[in-house]
């Protein structure tokens, strides 16, 4: 592996959009982004807001940048990216560039991933330079390089824009940023409970299923621990059957009945939630929006404890329990036991996510930007690195 070249996008050249000296549009937003991933959650958030801020009159233009953090085959052209956005997300307006050269003026310089930063950082022009921040990334690596460039991407001076309160608090407490949070929803098309109890139950009535979000890739969804768990609940009820997804999961062995599902298509998603009775979700930073979605099909959740969970979730709309595999298969047996429990928490959880509502987010993202476009004149890179 060549070190420099890997990690090129810490060190980009300074640069000034083409045409940094003329007016500049008010209601406009340059998103630096991470090369594009099918199904990537965090790409999928940016451009939902993204496409609410077009309806609220904004223009956007997305920037593919931190290249070097793909092999060069898998590298999309500038047609190619608009033409992906729309496949595997969303059709939107935006004109989209890769790199840095012939980017139009913005009144909004944003950065996304911690990646993202540093050409944010790097950016000559007067502008708001602002950074939405969905998760602590530094928490992603252990205590080494990748660590702390992520860390010190808190430093550079940004306005940031937090998926949520956690994050709202810590960037504030601990790096002195301007944070102003906003908040998740759900696709309302798409997740809904059911009307009535699918077949499955009806021929099964005493088959219980469990849900869990298998990512074995992703250390902070903490596979491992909810294996633990869920052998630790199939044990005291044998007759559980425990439904996976989010992971080819053929390599595994699992000493209990498993209904893998592996990578889905969103689309058939709330089918099969629709035949769990509570699910299983971990998560040892920010959350993902999966505990609304569950929660909109009527399934309760059962999660961890924790500040970066309980921002969102908490005792009256999930089932939260100590993160070892006593409290958490004590929690999801508790609930299975219980039928009147359980729809209490179905119920409660199905409310709490039908008042959420991504316009009403968006609106709120549409507030912060006209804030911080209020408080303080434009400026330029304000950081050495």
């Amino acid at each position: 592996m060549n070190v420099i070249k890997h990690f090129e996008f810490v060190t980009p050249a300074p640069f000034a959009t083409q045409s940094s000296h003329g007016e500049v549009k008010p209601k406009t937003i340059n998103w630096f982004i991470p090369p594009l991933g099918k199904g990537s959650g965090g790409h999928l958030n940016i451009f939902r807001f993204a496409k609410n801020l077009e309806d609220l009159g904004y223009e956007n233009r997305f920037v593919v940048v931190a290249e070097s953090l793909v092999p060069e085959d898998k590298r999309l052209t500038k047609e190619e990216i608009k033409e992906k956005i729309a496949e595997w997300f969303m059709p939107l307006k935006a004109e989209c560039f890769r790199g840095t050269a012939d980017l139009p003026p913005a009144e909004f310089a944003m950065a996304t991933g911690w990646q993202t930063a540093y050409y944010v950082d790097a950016l000559k022009d007067k502008c708001h330079k602002c950074y939405f921040i969905q998760d602590y990334e530094p928490w992603f690596y252990s205590r080494g390089a990748e660590y702390f460039l992520a860390e010190n991407t808190y430093k550079l001076g940004f306005s940031a824009i937090t998926a949520g309160q956690w994050l709202e608090g810590l960037m504030r407490k601990d790096y002195g940023m301007e944070a102003h949070a906003v908040g998740f929803s759900y696709d309302k098309d798409l997740y809904h409970r059911p009307e009535k109890a699918p077949a499955s139950h009806a021929l099964s009535p005493k088959k219980q299923r469990v849900f869990f979000y298998a990512r074995p890739p992703t250390p902070r969804r903490a596979f491992d621990l909810g294996v633990l768990v869920l052998d630790a609940v199939t044990k005291r009820m044998p007759t559980v059957e425990v439904v996976m997804a989010g992971w080819d999961l053929s390599q595994y062995e699992f000493p209990f009945q498993v209904t893998d599902h592996g990578i889905m298509r969103l689309s058939d998603l709330p089918a099969l939630y629709a035949t769990c009775d509570a699910a299983l979700v971990l998560s040892f930073s920010n959350l993902s929006l999966l505990p609304l979605e569950l929660m909109a099909c009527g399934v309760p959740v059962v999660s961890n404890d924790g500040a970066w969970v309980e921002w969102l979730l908490n005792r009256d709309n999930a089932c939260l329990a100590e993160p070892t595999i006593q409290g958490l298969a004590d929690a999801i047996i508790k609930l299975l036991s219980d039928d009147d429990l359980r729809e209490q928490h179905a119920v409660r959880g199905l409310e709490f996510a039908q008042g959420t509502s991504w316009i009403n987010e968006a609106r709120r993202f549409d507030s912060i930007l006209t804030k911080i476009a209020t408080a303080r004149p434009p400026c330029s890179s304000r950081t050495t690195r």
